[in-house]
């Protein structure tokens, strides 16, 4: 089937839209990487948004991640935060070094990172950002998903090295699939080195991905879940093996008709405070033009 692109008198009312949406409604972060992202902006004001969040322990909090509203550098932030130097070319230099020395510090013993620290309770938060009973441990989120930016911008390190052994040993014992952790070991597996034991996982999980209760295969379908392009958001990588193109193209026309007449894209997860609700719809407003971009949607930058 072919992409059904997006004229170009189309695409500059998308645009359009949009950044009047994001003007209103998001943060001052996520209005940037717009301007940086489908405007020709540079980068540097990107950069220095994104230091607002920044601690002196080389993490990240501050609410990077809309639903931990403390200052606590805590692990979804700090991928969160590389996603964003990832966009402008910057997981290189004193940053990248700041973060990969506070990985060391937060890393688990046994291995990985947790998906969250006790010291979350200090501050609001959303009610299922909870360590709960027992020891912290490492998770597959976000460990595999800080694994995946490390590797798709060449980072050499240690902690890499000794976090992708255990991501992978984690990865071919799965024998079911939860969405939010799915999304960043789709991610490990796309950019992986080793590309021909990344293509033979993906094989091995597409049986179970495919047959999840909470992917929703059909775009016509209009049940809330996560959908393919969740996970596999840019074409030519690993992941999209899991889908068929009619399956890709259908969810594209979908995103494209979902943008809102006041130029945003809305979230369907649940709200706990009224905040929220605009920083995660700005955050989704540029996930879903970047991956309209990324499939021909829209104009290359």
């Amino acid at each position: 089937m072919p992409s059904r692109r997006t004229t170009p008198t189309r695409s500059r009312g998308v645009l359009r839209r949009a950044r009047s949406f994001l003007n209103v409604n998001a943060r001052l972060l996520d209005r940037r990487r717009f301007a940086y992202l489908f405007e020709h902006g540079p980068k540097e004001p990107v950069l220095r948004a994104l230091e607002a969040y920044e601690n002196p322990d080389g993490g990240y909090g501050h609410a990077l991640e809309p639903d931990l509203r403390g200052p606590e550098s805590e692990p979804i932030p700090v991928w969160t935060a590389l996603g964003v130097l990832d966009e402008v070319g910057e997981v290189r230099g004193a940053r990248r070094d700041r973060i990969l020395a506070w990985l060391r510090s937060a890393e688990a013993r046994g291995g990985g990172i947790p998906f969250v620290f006790p010291d979350a309770r200090r501050s609001p938060h959303a009610p299922w950002w909870e360590t709960g009973p027992g020891k912290v441990v490492g998770s597959l989120n976000p460990t595999a998903g800080i694994g995946a930016y490390l590797y798709r911008n060449k980072v050499r390190a240690d902690w890499l090295d000794r976090n992708a052994t255990w991501c992978w040993d984690r990865i071919e014992r799965m024998e079911e699939v939860s969405p939010y952790e799915l999304r960043v070991v789709l991610a490990f597996l796309d950019e992986s080195p080793d590309r021909t034991r990344a293509v033979r996982s993906v094989q091995r999980l597409r049986p179970l991905v495919r047959a999840s209760k909470e992917i929703v295969l059909d775009a016509a379908h209009e049940r809330g879940g996560f959908r393919p392009l969740d996970f596999s958001p840019e074409p030519g990588t690993r992941s999209r093996a899991l889908w068929t193109e009619e399956e890709v193209e259908g969810h594209l026309d979908r995103i494209a008709a979902a943008q809102t007449p006041e130029g945003g894209w809305s979230v369907s997860f649940p709200i706990w405070t009224p905040i929220t609700r605009f920083e995660w719809e700005g955050v989704q407003t540029l996930e879903m033009l970047k991956v309209l971009r990324a499939n021909g949607r829209l104009p290359s930058k």
